[in-house]
């Protein structure tokens, strides 16, 4: 049998058979150059988060070089923290993908003015869904009120002069309890979720959970002026009228710290979002700020020449805001405790209040102003004003997550809608507005899991971890120093018999 060869092939089917198609080739090309310019912006996104992310100026990985540590084990454990932050700033730094909705402000046009823009007109311009968040209570016979928004936005706890307490859902309108407690409530504040809140009364402070019933009486909250939980310590703060500032944990129901002011009572009270320092301002026209961890105040500011009305701390730690009854109103940054900008307001400023994004609330009289921009560049006019006709302002708070303030006034609540002043993306893991019982009561165990001691409540949270390079007999003096100060404190601070 005969073998049998395949047909003898030409030269040029062969180069026609191993050419490569011009839109293939230009495709790889491409696709190549994509692939070197997205590796090339991953870079650039994690120097950019690496700063953006971090409170160190400059790059923070190169504070310390691991081949600077000489103990082996602490090398190791240094790159093992690392590898983490590192990995913690690639992430935060991929997720603003997912960030697609962006904040919106009112723009005029012309030569009008945002600040002449009234509700009712904002209101007429806005969706349907959005009118309703606008709204007012009328309540003239237990004013002036209080009111709080949950950590999410989505319950609103109001609270009278006069022994009116109520809680519900505000975007749906939904009435959860309402008491009448027949003596004064100073102010109310939400503890860790919409299950419980907290009620400064006459005498007492008082715990309530969702259906209104009390379910705890803290007796050595007495006479209470202002209120505020501490969500990741699971701390409940007050100044009481006699001077007192107290933290009680809520989780185990142990009073943590008592510490005395010797600065009389006090009725002005915040909290630093940024390191859960409580700022208080007093009738001698200083702030200070406080610590449960140490009996006397951490920082000591001279801000005002008269009383200290209100103070309103910044999301992100760095500037602070305060009103006295000298008519001035004072921007302060944190960080070199130096004042920044200053405003006088006609009559002195009685309530202060930040949004998410930045926006300072400001209530003076019958009288609101929205400032934007207020801590970069001195303003001459504010963003928005409203005006409560024949009424005070008493207290003012921003709403999480949405575009509303909702004011506290001597006949009742309402809400101003405010464009721009929410966070658009919220982090479900952290504050859901749409969550569901089970998400809710798995967020309450891990928030337990999670709680911070109050030892750890510093100026400069970023402190754990951190590696003291200065050497051995600095670090023994510094210690001396400072257990002869403490010691000296405690005992200057016992009562003499």
């Amino acid at each position: 049998m005969a073998d049998t060869q395949p047909p003898a092939m030409h030269s040029g089917e062969k180069r026609k058979r191993d050419r490569v198609p011009k839109s293939q080739k230009k495709l790889k090309e491409t696709a190549a150059a994509a692939a070197a310019l997205a590796q090339k912006a991953n870079a650039i996104a994690a120097e950019v988060g690496a700063i953006k992310y971090s409170r160190v100026e400059g790059d923070p990985r190169s504070v310390l070089k691991p081949r600077e540590i000489s103990d082996k084990k602490a090398r190791t454990n240094y790159r093992k923290q690392e590898k983490k932050y590192t990995e913690v700033i690639q992430r935060a730094t991929q997720s603003e993908l997912l960030l697609a909705e962006e904040a919106g402000y009112i723009e005029a046009e012309g030569m009008e003015r945002t600040y002449k823009f009234s509700q009712k007109v904002i209101r007429e311009s806005v969706d349907v869904n959005t009118q309703n968040k606008a709204f007012d209570l009328k309540l003239n016979e237990f004013g002036p009120y209080a009111l709080d928004y949950t950590r999410n936005g989505r319950h609103l706890l109001i609270g009278g002069r006069k022994g009116h307490v109520a809680t519900f859902d505000w975007k749906s309108k939904a009435l959860e309890c309402e008491l009448q407690l027949k003596e004064t409530v100073r102010d109310v504040t939400w503890l860790h979720d919409e299950t419980m809140f907290a009620v400064a009364q006459k005498v007492n402070t008082y715990i309530y959970d969702r259906t209104g019933m009390e379910i705890h009486c803290l007796k050595s909250f007495v006479e209470v002026n202002r209120l505020e939980f501490l969500p990741y310590h699971f701390l409940l703060a007050g100044v009481a009228k006699s001077g007192y500032l107290k933290y009680q944990d809520t989780s185990t129901g142990q009073l943590v710290a008592e510490h005395r002011t010797r600065l009389g009572e006090c009725n002005a009270m915040t909290q630093n979002p940024y390191n859960a320092i409580i700022n208080l301002g007093h009738t001698n026209g200083t702030v200070t700020l406080w610590s449960p961890a140490m009996p006397e105040p951490l920082v000591k500011m001279l801000c005002h020449k008269g009383p200290v009305k209100a103070i309103a701390v910044d999301r992100g730690g760095y500037y602070m805001a305060t009103s006295g009854l000298d008519g001035q109103l004072k921007i302060w940054d944190i960080r070199s405790y130096k004042p920044v900008h200053e405003y006088f307001t006609y009559t002195p400023a009685s309530e202060l209040s930040i949004s998410q994004l930045g926006l300072l609330g400001v209530g003076y009289g019958p009288n609101i102003a929205i400032w934007k921009d207020a801590f970069k560049d001195k303003q001459q006019s504010p963003y928005l004003t409203h005006l409560l006709p024949s009424s005070t302002v008493s207290h003012l708070r921003f709403c999480p997550y949405d575009d509303v303030l909702g004011i506290g006034h001597a006949q009742g609540i309402s809400s101003m809608i405010v464009p721009g002043s929410g966070e658009p993306n919220y982090d479900a893991f952290e504050a859901n507005p749409y969550q569901t019982t089970e998400q809710r009561k798995r967020r309450e165990v891990l928030s337990l899991l999670d709680k911070i001691q109050p030892e750890m409540i510093t100026l400069n949270p970023d402190f754990v971890g951190g590696v003291d390079r200065a050497s051995g007999d600095v670090r023994v003096e510094e210690r001396r120093v400072e257990f002869e100060v403490t010691s000296f404190l405690l005992r200057w601070s016992e009562p003499v018999c």
